[in-house]
């Protein structure tokens, strides 16, 4: 190597990467330096060994290697799964208690959109207020309104009415809320024979009312007492099963 003053030497590297320059003419050099893409391998398979995953799917079987990402379905309140809706059966209920057309209630609904919980609850609370320590009532109870309302559809079928066996069975159903409301009176009253009567009378046309004019229609015109007599007879069996005479 010559003086320390000079300028540096310059090399001829051996492998071709680099060029060494010397310090006056590195300042007229300028550029950018550009790296290859390198790719690692991190494991896409969920950590699996490369060469396994590679055999796997070489022979066939790379549907092994798939995984079903999982639904997440939302969690639907107890009450939209099992199709109740609180608010249609309350206002069922106040068509059937209060079934003058003057109060402005569209009672057509508990005709034209029957539920069956609603239903099923009035009349399983008229079961349980008749029980009397016979549990066997509930069931007999039940058999009465289903086949009762069976009794009312095919006949209202066969006067030429257009009603649904569920439309039937809501209606019926729904109308023994006027003897629920009776019970308690009854239970006060009891010794009073004729006031008791009169009680029992008034829930009977009162719940055979609100069933009537939901079920019976201008359809059946002059054979609308062939329908009403049943539904009369049935909340008077109804109300026999209650108390007992």
């Amino acid at each position: 190597m010559s003086g320390l003053g000079g300028s540096i030497m310059q090399f001829s590297p051996t492998n071709g990467d680099f060029t060494f320059v010397s310090s006056t003419e590195a300042e007229e050099l300028s550029g950018t330096i550009s790296t290859p893409d390198i790719k690692v391998n991190m494991g896409s398979d969920g950590g699996k060994d490369p060469y396994a995953t590679t055999f796997l799917r070489q022979r066939g079987y790379g549907w092994l290697l798939e995984v079903e990402e999982d639904d997440c379905e939302e969690t639907k309140p107890l009450l939209d799964e099992l199709d109740i809706d609180l608010k249609d059966i309350y206002y069922k209920i106040r068509c059937v208690l209060m079934p003058m057309p003057s109060l402005g209630y569209n009672r057509q609904v508990v005709r034209d959109n029957p539920d069956f919980w609603g239903p099923l609850a009035v009349v399983l609370l008229f079961s349980m207020i008749s029980i009397y320590g016979q549990f066997r009532v509930v069931s007999w109870i039940i058999t009465i309104w289903i086949f009762g309302s069976l009794t009312i559809f095919l006949l209202a079928r066969v006067l030429g009415g257009e009603v649904s066996y569920g439309q039937v069975l809501g209606v019926i159903g729904y109308s023994l809320l006027p003897l629920i409301v009776i019970a308690p009176l009854l239970l006060v009253i009891g010794g009073f024979d004729l006031v008791s009567t009169v009680i029992k009378l008034f829930g009977v046309f009162w719940a055979a009312y609100s069933a009537a004019s939901l079920l019976v229609g201008d359809e059946f015109k002059t054979k609308k007492p062939l329908l009403i007599y049943p539904i009369l007879l049935l909340y008077i069996y109804f109300l026999s099963l209650y108390t007992g005479v």
